[in-house]
Parts: C-alpha cells; sequence; structure tokens
C-alpha cells in the first residue's frame, strides 16, 4: 500500500522532470538542435501531422537545421508552418531542402529565453510539489482509517520527501545546463 503511493508518486515525479526537460528543448539557443522543431504541425493531406512524420530534420552544423520533405509537394506548407509556429527562424529553400540558418542570440534575447527557462523550472517544481502533496494526502488517509501506523505514516513521509527532494534537484539541474547554454556565446 504504501510503496504503491510512493511507486505512483516517484513515476509522476519523472514524467514532471521529463516534461520539463522537453520544455527546455523547446528553448531556442544558438545552436541548431531537431527539438526546436518538435512542436510544429504541417497539414498533410488534411490532416495535422508532426513535422518529422513528414520530413528528415538534420543538424547540418553548429548554426544550421535542414529539413528534407519526403514529398516534394509539402516544401511550401512546411515553410508556412514553420514561418506560423513562431520560432524565429526564417526558412530558405534550395531544391528540395528547407535549410534553417539559427540566427545568433542577442545579450537581451539570452537574458530573455533564461528567464522562460527558469519559469518553466518553477512549473516543475510546483508540479513535484503537487505530487508530494498528493501522496502525502493518500498516507495520511490510511492513517486516518487506521490501516498503517503512525511509525509507518512518518517513515513514508520522509520517504516521499526524499523522493521529492531528489526530483527537485533534478529539475535545477537540467534548469543550470540549460542557463549555461543559454548563456554560452
Amino acid at each position: 500500500m504504501i510503496n504503491e503511493i510512493l511507486e505512483d508518486a516517484g513515476t509522476r515525479m519523472d514524467k514532471s522532470v521529463e516534461a520539463i526537460r522537453s520544455a527546455f528543448g523547446k528553448i531556442r539557443t544558438g545552436r541548431a538542435s531537431p527539438d526546436i522543431l518538435d512542436g510544429i504541425v504541417v497539414p498533410y493531406y488534411g490532416v495535422d501531422t508532426p513535422l518529422n512524420q513528414v520530413a528528415a530534420v538534420i543538424v547540418e552544423d553548429a548554426r544550421n537545421l535542414t529539413v528534407t520533405p519526403w514529398e516534394k509537394h509539402m516544401i511550401v506548407e512546411i515553410e508556412k508552418a514553420i514561418l506560423r509556429s513562431g520560432v524565429g527562424i526564417t526558412p530558405t529553400t534550395t531544391g528540395d531542402v528547407i535549410r534553417l540558418p539559427m540566427p545568433p542570440l542577442t545579450e537581451e534575447n539570452r537574458q530573455n529565453l533564461t528567464k522562460v527557462a527558469r519559469n518553466e523550472a518553477e512549473n516543475g517544481r510546483i508540479a513535484v510539489r503537487n505530487i508530494r502533496r498528493d501522496a502525502l494526502t493518500h498516507i495520511k488517509d490510511f492513517e486516518k482509517e487506521s490501516e498503517i501506523s503512525k511509525d509507518e505514516a512518518h517513515k513514508a513521509s520522509e520517504q516521499i520527501q526524499k523522493l521529492t527532494d531528489a526530483k527537485i534537484a533534478d529539475v535545477d539541474h537540467a534548469l543550470a545546463e540549460k542557463e549555461s547554454d543559454l548563456l554560452q556565446i
């Protein structure tokens, strides 16, 4: 019973940390990364389809991405989708390849993106704390119903707190990595 609560809380906290890492991947740094294009969908035969399912996205070098559609007629649709997405990259087409040059970040852009990353990290910490609160509520409910003793409830609460501290440390570590990427010139 207690193990199930701990396991569920751990799984949910892991998902929150992964969501933070995914959100950080979408924040543009000065280097080219295909993760920037993850949220872009393209109309493909009447169905909104993720970009990576209609084209190959490749890192050409440190500052350039190339998008190679599997069907040539998709080039115009992909360009429009990239422009609509608001990622701040202007595509250029050469034959059947779309090139996405990453513009260098200004100091102001770096500071703003760092604020966005910190906000995402705080949202992740809040999510982890909410999961902790839910787990502690379940533990207290079992204690009230006399299904577990006070000692077991106290021990479970300590384990949940240790798990929470570890996951928040993971979020902080991911934030530190992202900030160093953003502030690196």
